[in-house]
Parts: C-alpha cells; structure tokens; sequence
C-alpha cells in the first residue's frame, strides 16, 4: 500500500486557524457504512439527534502542557535564537525535545530560554535532542504554564503565533492529566451544555488518557505504509472504564470514540485477548487499512491532513472507497480542516 493512496486536494483556504464559536456550532458529517454520507449537513449540538441511549463516548483526559519555548544559544560572539518544543520527559530534569535550529546546536551548548529557563543540550538523538534543564520536572512545568507557548500544529503556526486565546481554545473540556504536546482535538467541540443535553437522553460517557506526542507533528516520510514507524505514547485504560464500557454495549449500546486517540488506546488495550482490558503503558498502534477493529464502532474525528496516518486510520475504519468520498464531500462543502476545523461522525459496518 503507497501513502500517494491516502493523497487528496485541499485548498489552503479550509485550513481553519481559529476554532468555531460556541464551540458545539462547528459543522458535522455524518457518514455510516453501507448508508453512505448523510446528505444533511449537522453541527455538533445535533449529536443528540444522531445518538441513542446507551451508547457510551469515550474522551481521551490528556492535558496539552504549554511546551513550545523561545530563547537564545549562549554561545560565541553571535545571538543564535532558538524554538524548542518539549515531547517528554526522560529523567535526571532531563526531556527530549525539537528544536530549531538543530544543526547550530550541539552537547554541551547552554540555551536560556524566556522567563529564566536554563538548560544545557547533552545529547542528539536523530532528530530529536535531550536538554537537561536547571529545575526538576514539577519546576519546569510550573514554569511552562507562565511563560510556554501552546504548541500548536505547523500548520498553524505557518499562519500566525499561538497567542492568549489558544491557551484555552486548544484544551478540551476534559483536560485533566498533564501530559500531551497537542490536543485530542475532537474533544475540542464538546461544551457542558452538549454533555448535559446527551446525558438526559442516556448517552453514557467514559474516559481513558493518551498523552499525544510527537508524531501527530511528524509527517510520513516513507513511500510505502508499512514501512513507516509510529511514535510511541503514554496511554492508560482504566479498570472503570473498562466496566462501563462493557456495561454499555451489554445494554446495546455502541462504543463511540471521541477522536483517533481515543480510539487507537482502546483498540491497543483489546489487541491481545481481543476484549478491551484495562491497560497501562506505550502503545505504537499503527491502524491501517485490513485492522480489524474490536473495540469501536464509531468514532466522532476532524478531517485530518493528506496522506497522513490519521486519514489512514479512516481508511481502515470506513474503507477506502469510505475515506475518499467522505474527504471529497468535506472538500466540496467547504468543511474546516485540522485540529481546529469541523468534525465527522463516522459508523463502521456492525459487527456479526
């Protein structure tokens, strides 16, 4: 399979740099396998509409940390400013991180950073290097939340800085566990009215953590899917979670994950007995065309960049033939594109 089968056209004017306002008006398509797409166009406060009692949303809890910073290299006669992006932290106040420029940096290079964040680059891995930092983790975090930069998409950030407003806008209402460097952004349109709406119709809801990290930022370099390498996350299933979603689907309810994050941990937590179990650890799933699915039956997803593994997750999901009319259709309706675009409300076939 060749990632040119997961390319498409999209105009750069559907690339949405600010989310919809309220955030339960971004628009919606609904799409369910052997139906097809559903030639009305929803919003997302219709989802009362489009689900029944029983079925059970599955959030993912994962905090955005504000980890992108901006400084200087200490070194030589001459300024050289530098952008870093924190992914993770490794211990000994030690984190991996991306920075720019990297090739200007180099072990034992200091770097001080806005608001009086020091740390020393010691090592290089690939494409990514380790700073060693002047404080402990909890310091540095405290430090984050004043003086770090939401590190938002690329794409984004190609247009304009992350400013004030992207403080709120790029957490969800569930963000709760400290941890990722972008947001599970199909959560981003839930408000609590929406949750108090769905709730008095039965709508159940459940929460599982993925710490999203650095390959929602890295593009697929390869030419043949298999050939490509996922990023390893965090993620956790709890033994709560577990029970309500199994309470659910015994009442005939249908598991609907909120997001490709959600999605990927809960099938991660059901690839070995084939049942969801709880479930703590790293996960590299890699979901393409052919998986079988065990867990999901829906999943509520933004439209995601061409060729990336996030259109290939759809792919699998609702079939390629699916994948290729639901993104011509959001081209052709000039739906929102990426973390801060519309959604879409996607079926698979039941399973037998």
């Amino acid at each position: 399979m060749l990632v040119s089968d997961f390319d498409f056209p999209l105009p750069p004017d559907l690339i949405a740099e600010r989310p919809a306002v309220p955030r339960d008006s971004a628009r919606l398509l609904h799409y369910r396998a052997g139906e097809g797409i559903d030639p009305k166009t929803w919003v997302v406060r219709d989802l009362p509409l489009l689900l029944r009692p029983d079925d059970i949303l599955v959030f993912n809890d994962t905090r955005v940390i504000p980890a992108r910073l901006f400084g200087r290299r200490d070194r030589g006669p001459s300024e050289v400013k530098v952008e870093a992006l924190l992914l993770r932290p490794v211990g000994g106040r030690q984190w991996q991180a991306m920075l720019r420029p990297a090739r200007r940096l180099k072990p034992g290079d200091a770097i001080t950073f806005d608001g009086g964040i020091r740390a020393e680059m010691v090592e290089r891995n690939g494409d990514q290097l380790v700073l060693q930092f002047d404080r402990d983790d909890a310091g540095l975090l405290v430090a984050l939340e004043q003086v770090g930069a939401m590190p938002l998409p690329p794409y984004i950030t190609a247009q304009r800085a992350a400013d004030e407003r992207d403080r709120s806008d790029y957490q969800t209402m569930f963000a709760e566990k400290l941890g990722a460097i972008a947001a599970p952004t199909a959560g981003l349109h839930f408000t609590p009215d929406l949750t108090e709406k769905l709730k008095e119709i039965g709508v159940r809801f459940a929460r599982v953590t993925l710490h999203v990290g650095a390959g929602t930022f890295l593009p697929v370099k390869v030419d043949r899917v298999e050939d490509h390498q996922m990023h390893a996350e965090w993620g956790e299933v709890s033994a709560a979670t577990v029970e309500a979603v199994q309470a659910a689907r015994a009442a005939g309810g249908r598991v609907i994950a909120i997001g490709t994050t959600s999605l990927r941990l809960l099938e991660s937590a059901a690839r070995q007995t084939g049942e969801l179990r709880p479930f703590t650890g790293e996960t590299d799933i890699f979901i393409t065309p052919g998986f079988d699915f065990r867990v999901a039956d829906g999943l509520l997803t933004n439209f995601h960049l061409p060729k990336s593994t996030l259109v290939m997750l759809v792919a699998a999901f609702v079939g390629i033939a699916g994948q290729r009319a639901i993104y011509r259709h959001a081209v052709d309706n000039g739906f929102r594109f990426y973390s801060y675009g519309d959604t879409s409300l996607l079926f698979r076939q039941p399973r037998r």
